[in-house]
């Protein structure tokens, strides 16, 4: 005798023996022993959770001489003649590849003619999403009012592409994703029956792959099964492809320390030990989604699907990480899947592990904060040995728009005027220190003028903690981008240093309140009516900004 695969030979013959869906089941085995069935069934689900199962029990069932409790019997003569396949009254149709209008006028014609043997005449559709607009219209009609003994039962994954002319015409149960234990336990159940051993490890392994789906778990335990009599991890990891918990766990501790070398390394061992890369792709967004939820989750219950042990190595690994860092190459992994369909996989996931590695190679947005988290937690492993370069290319990726410089010591006015005289104040860099929005951080004032030595005629305006006082009264939101700024005076200029970048965009823009506002408080502390300005510092501060970043950068080297 052919050998069966496991999933066919294990599939269940009774509604009792479907696991997972107990919300579905119980309620087809009540409409059958109560009579009332409907001319329509929709099964929608994930692959391999059991719809094209149920539909099959439920055409036996319906058509079972003494059914028990509301299970085909499988003992009568109708049970036997359809599991021999002796019936053509049940009929299965593959939508997917009989998906044009004339394959459904055939059935519409064949609806005419009563069952030849069974009591229903019953049509499993499956991938009924796969019909053609002209199907469905053509299907329409006969689903809405069948002959009595019709009963239609369609099967989908994708219940979204059908029409809602066709969903309000059937009854619909939607189909679950199997919990993990469940697919362990018939695991076990299935390995004792075919007389070879699995163990724990293995068992949850094979059901976090699954994903839900029992039928994909089987035929892994088929693959695995295969010469082994004795299935651990490293049969399932070796089967299936997958490079395993330790090598994930190495190449997550590179990402973290930003060893690229030992990183690419690792990829070239796994992709000569035929890894799929895709697969790897998956299970490192897998293993940091595993991160994410050891760090966010602190119930002893977590939805991670895997042993004891590994749990106690994630929550070692999660340790060293920040959540945002988490975040940050959760989204970089998910960027690179869609990649994996085109162009060279291996070298895909190469560049993948760089970006990660090696932020300071790109300087998109994601690439950038996770360097300047780096430097928050002074994990900087090394830098490049020309420090100049790297202060110049800080300064190039953080200031968007260079701010003008004070020229001889001179407030430079600009004859495009946002206001009557006013300056328009130029582009200003976003203190990471504010957010962008109204719940700025908390910072103290300055109360006194900086250390830095301020150009000649320029007066720092000790009251300016008097102006911002004034303003959260009148004008709350541009006091709460004023705090931690400082104001000068040159002349009839007030000129204001702010790093708020909100700042510049509320002054600057066409509504002159937040002008005016400000020209108010300040006539009320100073006594005077000023021209608002920028306040620019002189070049030689901002050169000793970017030494400063450069030493920075050397102790952290060290």
């Amino acid at each position: 005798m052919a050998y069966q695969a496991l999933y066919r030979k294990y599939r269940p013959t009774v509604f009792s023996d479907v696991v997972g869906q107990e919300h579905i089941t119980q309620t087809l085995k009540q409409e059958i022993i109560d009579g009332k069935l409907s001319h329509a069934y929709l099964f929608t689900g994930t692959r391999g959770t059991g719809k094209t199962t149920c539909a099959k029990i439920l055409a036996r069932a319906v058509n079972c001489l003494s059914h028990k409790d509301g299970n085909p019997c499988g003992e009568c003569e109708m049970c036997r003649a359809v599991s021999e396949g002796e019936i053509t009254d049940i009929v299965e149709i593959d939508a997917a590849s009989n998906n044009n209008v004339d394959n459904i006028r055939e059935l519409r014609d064949q609806i005419a003619f009563p069952p030849a043997a069974a009591k229903y005449r019953v049509y499993i559709i499956d991938e009924v999403h796969m019909l053609s607009p002209s199907a469905f219209n053509a299907l329409l009609k006969t689903l809405e009012e069948p002959p009595s003994y019709v009963i239609f039962i369609l099967a989908t994954t994708e219940v979204h592409k059908l029409p809602a002319t066709i969903l309000s015409r059937c009854q619909r149960f939607d189909f679950r994703r199997i919990e993990p234990s469940s697919i362990c336990e018939r695991i076990m159940a299935v390995a004792a029956a075919e007389g070879f051993t699995v163990t724990d490890e293995a068992a949850q392994l094979i059901a976090s792959l699954s994903d839900g789906g029992m039928r994909d778990a089987l035929s892994a335990l088929d693959l695995c099964a295969s010469g082994n009599n004795m299935i651990d991890e490293d049969v399932v990891a070796k089967a299936c492809a997958m490079a395993g918990n330790e090598y994930l766990l190495k190449l997550a501790e590179f990402i973290k320390s930003g060893d690229t070398e030992k990183a690419l390394l690792l990829i070239d061992e796994l992709h000569n030990s035929s890894v799929d890369m895709v697969r790897l792709l998956s299970e490192l967004t897998n293993h940091y989604r595993n991160l994410m939820i050891v760090k966010t989750v602190k119930t002893k219950q977590k939805p991670i699907v895997c042993s004891a042990s590994q749990l106690a190595a994630l929550e070692k690994q999660a340790e060293s990480y920040d959540i945002r860092e988490i975040m940050d190459v959760l989204s970089v992994l998910q960027d690179t899947a869609p990649k994996m369909a085109t162009g060279n996989r291996r070298a895909q996931m190469e560049m993948t592990v760089i970006r990660l590695t090696s932020p300071q190679v790109f300087t998109d947005i994601t690439a950038l904060e996770r360097r300047i988290t780096a430097l928050e937690q002074g994990t900087v492993k090394t830098v490049p040995q020309n420090i100049n370069s790297v202060a110049s290319e800080v300064k190039t990726e953080v200031f968007k728009e260079k701010t003008t410089t004070v020229k001889d010591n001179e407030p430079e006015i600009n004859e495009d005027v946002a206001d009557d005289d006013e300056i328009p104040l130029p582009e200003a860099p976003v203190d990471d220190d504010y957010a962008s929005d109204l719940e700025v951080s908390p910072q103290k004032p300055q109360s006194e003028p900086p250390k830095a030595n301020t150009p000649d005629g320029v007066t720092f305006v000790a009251e300016w903690d008097k102006i911002v006082a004034r303003l959260r009264t009148t004008c709350p939101l541009i006091a709460g981008v004023l705090m931690g700024s400082a104001a000068y005076i040159k002349g009839d200029y007030l000129l204001i240093d702010s790093k708020n970048g909100q700042f510049k965009t509320l002054v600057n823009g066409a509504n002159s309140l937040y002008r005016d506002q400000i020209r108010k408080a300040a006539l009320e502390v100073l006594g005077k009516t000023y021209k608002l300005g920028p306040y620019n510092k002189p070049q030689e501060n901002e050169t000793d900004v970017l030494a400063a970043f450069a030493q920075k950068l050397k102790n952290l080297e060290k």
